[in-house]
């Protein structure tokens, strides 16, 4: 195996569903960034983790990769939503996936 591929199967292991509610320290300090479900989740943390910035700008120019707003923070708590998580020091990325909608 290359060692994208090791690194990559590694976030995939490190990723699990988690309640907002034991996000929101995260949240409260910046670090919680939300990833659009049409995106994959592991090839943001890799993106991430790689540093590749022009990636990395380009999702977020478009929307698909930001710091979690107000809002959202407020109806996943609301809604005690179970959201995909991978951590990326020092960023947490979430996703919520349509199913939990």
């Amino acid at each position: 195996m290359d060692q994208e591929t090791i690194e990559r199967e590694k976030l995939n292991q490190e990723t699990s569903q988690i309640a907002w509610q034991a996000l929101q320290r995260f949240f409260a300090t910046g670090q919680a960034i939300s990833v659009v479900p049409e995106l994959d989740l592991i090839n943001a943390a890799y993106a991430v983790s790689q540093d590749d910035a022009a990636q990395v700008e380009k999702w977020m120019a478009d929307g698909k990769l930001c710091p979690v707003s107000d809002s959202q923070a407020i109806e996943w708590l609301e809604s005690d939503a179970m959201l995909w998580t991978v951590v990326v020091k020092p960023w947490v990325l979430v996703q919520n996936r349509e199913e939990n909608k």
